[in-house]
């Protein structure tokens, strides 16, 4: 028997941000008076244990979104902002769960925001948006690529706006970037394409 054709309520917008240094200021404007969108959204922010709960709750005090720390198996649900733990990978499985795994660093992070972010995979139905904020190192730029690839959008902050520019700019350098932006810019293009619930 064939597959069904996806319905609507099968649909996921999977948005994924990837943060270092200067990425919890610049998360808190993003998500400065954000509404409750028609999305999953997923931060992968490099950072200490410590700050894991503090960054949630920040987040929490600003969005209307639910915010949590993502626990190994959690499922992938609109409306929900999920904060990748400290010292752990993150990644999706089959778009619909979160999977936390024990590996080595990959270019000095843990967790990594390229597993995270090329472990979507397309099928046809989900939408995808790919986000890399300031920071050190180019983590996430291969995650851009692969984003563009499966037909997502990408996005990276605005370099006059970052702490760090490393980060922005090696996404930029992939050439899969559709746009620099500036956090609050940023923020509108998630409501845009996620839409609200």
């Amino acid at each position: 028997m064939e597959n069904a054709a996806p319905t609507p309520r099968d649909r996921r917008t999977i948005v994924v941000i990837g943060a270092s240094t200067g990425g919890p200021r610049t998360l808190e404007m993003i998500f400065s008076r954000f509404p409750l969108v028609d999305a999953a959204v997923v931060v992968v922010q490099h950072m200490p244990r410590y700050i894991n709960s503090g960054l949630c709750r920040h987040l929490a005090e600003t969005s209307r979104m639910e915010v949590r720390v993502v626990e190994d198996g959690d499922a992938v649900e609109h409306g929900t902002i999920y904060v990748a733990p400290s010292d752990v990978h993150l990644k999706f499985v089959g778009n619909r769960r979160l999977a936390l795994f024990d590996d080595e660093k990959v270019r000095y992070a843990r967790p990594s925001i390229d597993i995270a972010m090329t472990s979507l995979e397309p099928n046809g139905a989900d939408r995808f948006v790919g986000v890399i904020l300031s920071g050190m190192g180019d983590d996430g730029a291969g995650g851009i690529r692969h984003i563009k690839a499966i037909g997502g959008a990408t996005f990276a902050q605005a370099l006059p706006t970052c702490a760090i520019h490393a980060m922005p700019r090696a996404a930029f350098e992939t050439g899969r970037v559709d746009r620099m932006l500036p956090p609050e810019e940023i923020r509108e293009e998630i409501i845009r394409i996620a839409g609200t619930l």
